[in-house]
């Protein structure tokens, strides 16, 4: 293994006390929509009563009297997760810190071998970069880690050095300073992150811009991309040129059950559920104003994509709270996190990068496990229009945050992959 680049250090989360006191303040000011008789009905947003109730639990007055205790959730934060922060130049752009969660497999020591692996028996190691999306954050890989770092009894089933960053403009990572920092500025940090921690060559997982970032990732990069596994696909349809069979049984309708509830579902989420989008597109800071003064307006803004794109997970109070909370404290403010909407879909009539990611390219292999509650889902067949699928899988169970949702599924999936009975025995570990 290289030797890891000297700007990394240990981090720990600590948001200062003035943060806390500013916002318990306007927490205690703030003014809720008046009641209607639909004030909970989710098809016009984020029910009242719920963002009444978890308002009431963040200022520690609710019902129940239950206070939401953001310094034991960071504690909790700082004991699970190894966090680290490192400084990466980007092209064009200012130097920047990046923070990260880093942890090696458990199954190994001190690895000389390609990528920092050292195989304890027939055991595989392989370094893998797992990317977050919106309204996501490092969070997302908490409940993997230990799964994925951890030994198992299947000498056919790799363990996996994980990283997985807070993206520039995401949780304490670095707000950036200037425009046009989009997707190929955020392959190229992850990218770099990886070999300052020596790992020359890796893995990717991604879903949400995850999925696009470790897409481009694999374009800019193929050499260091050995496989890429995404849980949520963006590809462009097939066309007669592109991909004739596929065209015609799309247009004939001739797809499966599954695909078909797939194909409904997403347009029902374009009809009614990607304003958001169009807004933090078009228009960032207009909406970034609200989400920047309110921690009620961040917390609405996001819970009504948590509840929405879930597949009925049992979100707890505490569980949403801590996730608004990397929002609100972020080091780069909550509404930074928008502009990658922006600098994406402006860039998109020009940008060949963005097309290329949605079409052919063959350099490197991809996994796709399409989740039924999926915001959007396209056929599963379709993942074969972006590059040579060496697995793919289908769940009738989990959302758009299968990490979170379905940690052990998605797991199970990479070690699949990636195992001794997928792709492993091609990988230099």
């Amino acid at each position: 293994m290289a030797t890891p680049s000297p700007t990394i250090k240990p981090y720990r989360i600590h948001v200062p006390d003035a943060a806390l006191e500013r916002v318990a303040a306007k927490l205690a000011l703030a003014t809720l929509p008046g009641e209607t008789t639909f004030s909970d009905d989710p098809a016009y947003g984020a029910p009242l009563s719920d963002i009444r109730r978890l308002v009431g639990v963040w200022r520690g007055d609710g019902e129940g009297g239950e206070k939401f205790d953001w310094r034991k959730a960071e504690e909790e934060l700082n004991e699970s997760l190894p966090q680290f922060e490192t400084k990466i130049s980007v092209e064009g752009h200012e130097e920047l810190k990046v923070h990260f969660v880093h942890k090696r497999s458990e199954v190994v020591g001190d690895g000389d071998g390609e990528g920092g692996n050292k195989k304890k028996g027939k055991k595989l190691v392989i370094p893998l970069l797992f990317v977050h999306g919106w309204p996501g954050s490092f969070l997302e890989v908490s409940k993997i880690l230990p799964l994925l770092t951890s030994a198992t009894t299947d000498d056919d089933a790799p363990s996996f050095h994980v990283v997985a960053p807070s993206l520039p403009n995401f949780g304490f990572s670095q707000r950036t300073s200037k425009p046009g920092f989009g997707l190929a500025q955020h392959a190229e940090v992850c990218h770099k992150l990886m070999l300052q921690l020596g790992y020359d060559k890796y893995v990717t997982q991604g879903g949400d811009w995850g999925s696009m970032i470790t897409r481009i990732i694999g374009i800019l990069y193929p050499s260091h991309v050995l496989g890429s596994h995404f849980n949520f696909l963006m590809v462009a349809p097939p066309t007669l040129l592109t991909a004739p069979i596929l065209y015609l049984r799309h247009v004939l309708g001739l797809h499966s059950p599954a695909d078909k509830a797939g194909l409904a579902r997403s347009q029902h989420f374009r009809v009614t559920g990607s304003g958001y989008s169009a807004l933090q597109g078009t228009k960032p800071h207009t909406p970034g104003f609200a989400v920047a003064d309110s921690p009620v307006g961040i917390l609405a803004w996001v819970y009504e994509k948590l509840r929405g794109w879930t597949d009925g997970y049992p979100w707890t109070d505490r569980e949403v709270l801590v996730w608004i909370a990397v929002y609100v404290f972020s080091d780069a403010g909550p509404d930074a996190s928008f502009r990658l909407y922006y600098e994406t879909l402006q860039s998109a009539p020009r940008d060949d990068l963005l097309r290329r990611s949605r079409t052919w390219s063959g350099s490197v292999p991809i996994g796709y496990s399409a989740f039924a509650g999926e915001a959007l889902l396209p056929p599963v067949e379709w993942a074969g229009l972006l590059g040579p699928v060496v697995f793919q899988s289908r769940h009738d169970k989990g959302g758009h945050f299968a990490a979170w949702e379905k940690p052990e599924l998605l797991v199970g999936d990479l070690r699949k992959m990636f195992g001794k009975n997928g792709i492993g025995p091609k990988l230099p570990f």
